[in-house]
């Protein structure tokens, strides 16, 4: 019982951990709150939902979802932080308007579902399960976790081993600085809210397949639980969201599976407690530093 919670928590962390990476990849870089990420995030559930209900392939699905996701991600940044960077006023503009353009995305997403509650067509994907040393592990969530992890190597590999990746962390230090250098801080900060938006719309794929429900306020809890991960892990550190989405991935389960009945709406309750007395200890994370704001990480 416990080693099939420990996997069902391993597979719900690999999905918060492209939600909160897309989110931390934002702050890293701008050191601003893109609160328009819950809205993308559901955006890409219902660009693959409407792409397999008009007779698409579920991969095409996956891969429109992403591309718009980003797409959207990315005018996301051109109406709401772009002209508000030039003109300083960047952190707290950026989150006022961000509000405003995830609304708007709401919105458009209740119209379009006529507020109704939608399903993946039966059998999607293959219903497929598998049992071996005791734990029932299905071909979705193989699928998820596999799925999970490549896209986090791919954005480590690009954060930290490609000259896209130089130059990211180069405007993170200093974006004066790297534009003495060429760099063109512009189509940088286009670039980062591509892969965040890409990342949160294949988180929200996995989620609506996982759930069998696609809403338009499907991103709210999800926007909660990245301020959770990506404060735990540390502001802007990349590892620290990776390591704190599978730390709450796994105590989310566990809380689940192991809570009496009669307290288990509490589940959240526990959570923020847990993160205040960690927080008591380590005010900037589990890998934070005193300097947030950064992508932290192999340099």
């Amino acid at each position: 019982m416990l080693a099939q919670q420990l996997l069902n928590g391993f597979v719900v962390g690999g999905v918060y951990a492209l939600f909160a990476l897309g989110f931390t990849l934002v702050f890293g870089i701008q050191r601003v709150l893109n609160l328009a990420h819950g809205a993308i995030f559901m955006s890409g559930a219902f660009i693959a939902y409407y792409t397999v209900a008009a007779g698409g392939p579920l991969w095409l699905g996956l891969a429109l979802a992403v591309i718009g996701s980003g797409l959207i991600s990315v005018l996301v940044e051109i109406v709401c932080f772009r002209r508000l960077r030039r003109s300083g006023d960047e952190e707290f503009g950026g989150i006022i308007s961000s509000i405003g353009a995830s609304l708007v995305i709401m919105t458009i997403a209740q119209r379009i579902s006529d507020t109704q509650v939608l399903r993946f067509p039966f059998e999607t994907f293959p219903v497929i399960i598998w049992r071996f040393w005791g734990l029932r592990v299905s071909a979705l969530q193989l699928f998820m976790l596999a799925l999970a992890l490549a896209l986090v190597v791919v954005l480590g590999w690009f954060i930290y081993r490609t000259a896209f990746g130089r130059q990211v962390r180069a405007v993170t230090q200093n974006e004066r600085a790297a534009m003495l250098m060429g760099i063109n801080p512009v189509r940088i900060h286009m670039q980062t809210f591509f892969l965040s938006g890409a990342l949160a719309g294949a988180a929200g794929v996995l989620v609506g397949l996982a759930f069998s429900s696609i809403r338009y306020t499907m991103g709210e809890p999800f926007l909660m639980y990245g301020f959770v991960i990506i404060i735990l892990g540390g502001l802007g550190s990349i590892p620290g969201a990776l390591l704190a989405s599978f730390l709450f991935g796994m105590g989310q389960t566990m809380l689940t599976a192991y809570m009496p009945s009669a307290i288990s709406g509490l589940n959240e309750a526990f959570i923020f407690a847990a993160l205040f007395l960690l927080l008591l200890f380590r005010p900037h994370g589990l890998m934070g530093r005193e300097a947030a704001g950064a992508l932290r990480g192999r340099r």
